[in-house]
């Protein structure tokens, strides 16, 4: 081998090691940032997930009792209603960690009636932390499926298999739209529909093949057992007993149902019936 050939070679070996590492390193999230960074960074939008990287290390400086994370409030107020979801979703997040934070109450009020199921749930469990159940009807929702939609008639032309796991945006389908593109000509559009939510498919109700009218029913999702398990501790102390029946679904014994969410669920079940008993 040439000298020229081992040094490409051994140049390329170390790119190959060192673009992950590259890319890893500036999308992990525990990466700290300095001050300077973080204001950089919420004010990035052309890459959201810089701004999602600061709200979490506000967030961490938050719980470590920072003071100086005050600075960044009124942004986080304003990113509440940032176009992109994640962003809306994590700063919902952030917002619950300091009950005193200027404007937080009030602007996880308003949250509660964001597009996102998500952040909605999100907003939601941060009141809790102001002892506020307002989003009481929110975090019930999170223990229920999310039917999926078609966003558009068409065919479908692919569907992932009941009993996936699937992560929030990934595909659950794809739909073929005829699009007439001239007079004699027509084309098909090819569009994914996405699970809202991370979560396993309880089932497809369309199968490959089949046409489908805008608004029907392609999916059934079941949520990931981090959701339910943040919810069930939010109902251990905002829950009622019209409640009951949604958290008795994750009490029964299954495989599907962790141990640590089956024994949340009956703590939350035990603590509502407490309290409708003394309240009698």
């Amino acid at each position: 081998m040439s000298t020229r050939t081992r040094v490409l070679f051994y140049l390329t070996a170390w790119l190959i090691v060192l673009l992950p590492f590259l890319f890893w390193w500036n999308t992990w999230f525990g990466r700290q940032l300095p001050d300077k960074q973080i204001t950089a960074y919420l004010r990035d939008d052309k890459r959201p997930r810089h701004i999602q990287h600061a709200l979490v290390q506000i967030g961490e400086r938050i719980m470590r009792h920072d003071a100086s994370v005050a600075q960044w409030y009124p942004k986080l107020v304003s990113l509440s209603t940032h176009p992109v979801e994640e962003v809306r979703n994590t700063d919902a997040w952030v917002m619950g960690q300091d009950t005193n934070g200027a404007g937080f109450h009030e602007t996880l009020l308003k949250m509660l009636q964001d597009s996102s199921p998500l952040v909605r749930g999100n907003a939601a469990l941060s009141l809790v932390r102001f002892h506020d159940d307002t989003g009481r009807p929110q975090i019930v929702a999170l223990l229920q499926p999310v039917h999926v939609l078609a966003p558009a008639g068409g065919r479908i032309a692919d569907t992932a298999r009941v009993g996936t796991a699937v992560h929030q945006g990934g595909i659950i389908a794809k739909l073929q739209n005829p699009t007439p593109t001239a007079v004699t000509q027509v084309a098909e559009m090819t569009m994914e529909v996405r699970s809202p939510i991370t979560g396993r498919i309880h089932s497809i109700s369309a199968a490959t093949g089949a046409s489908v009218a805008a608004g029907a029913e392609i999916a059934v999702v079941d949520p990931g057992d981090e959701q339910v398990w943040e919810a069930l501790r939010a109902l251990y102390l905002v829950g009622r007993a019209a409640d009951l029946p949604a958290i008795r679904a994750y009490e029964r014994e299954s495989r599907d149902i962790p141990d640590r969410v089956r024994e949340q669920a009956l703590l939350a079940d035990q603590a509502i019936r407490a309290r409708a008993s003394a309240e009698r």
